[in-house]
Formats: C-alpha cells, structure tokens, sequence
C-alpha cells in the first residue's frame, strides 16, 4: 500500500541539528521513497511496509547516537506521491 508519513524528530541535547540532518540524510540516501523536507517535519512517500521497515531500523540508529529523542509522526495511508513539479 502506498502511503505518505510525516516525522519529525527532536533530540535533546547538544548538536541536535547535525542529528536531524544525519537522519534525513540517511533516508534520501536509500534511494527507494520520495523524501521531502521542510522547516517543520519530513515526508518521506512510498510502500508502507517499507516505509516502517526503515524507520524502524532508523529509530534504533538514531537512540544510538542521540539516546535521548522524541519522534511525532502521522501516517497517511492509501496517498500517492505528489506529481514531480513542472
């Protein structure tokens, strides 16, 4: 099933913004889902199932480096990616 999850991710403690940007760096560089990044969260569009898979491997990497986080994510089910802009 395609879906679209919202996530963002809140560190607490120091260099919170290079473990912010080493996540969705790590996201963009799979390859296999449509990531896009703004101020405020992340949207990454692709397979459900895949999706979770990931972030579930992710969340686990990421308590390693940063043990003390906070994830808020939505999930949208059934939603395709937005057409690539023209």
């Amino acid at each position: 099933m395609r879906a679209a999850v919202e996530i963002s991710m809140y560190p607490l403690g120091e260099a919170y913004v290079e473990h912010i940007l080493a996540f969705i760096e790590r996201l963009n560089r799979r390859g296999e889902f449509l990531v896009q990044t703004n101020a405020l969260s992340t949207q990454i569009w692709g397979d459900l199932s895949r999706i979770m898979a990931v972030l579930a491997e992710e969340f686990a990497r990421a308590a390693v480096d940063s043990p003390q986080l906070v994830f808020v994510m939505k999930v949208l089910p059934g939603i395709a990616a937005p057409a690539p802009a023209t």
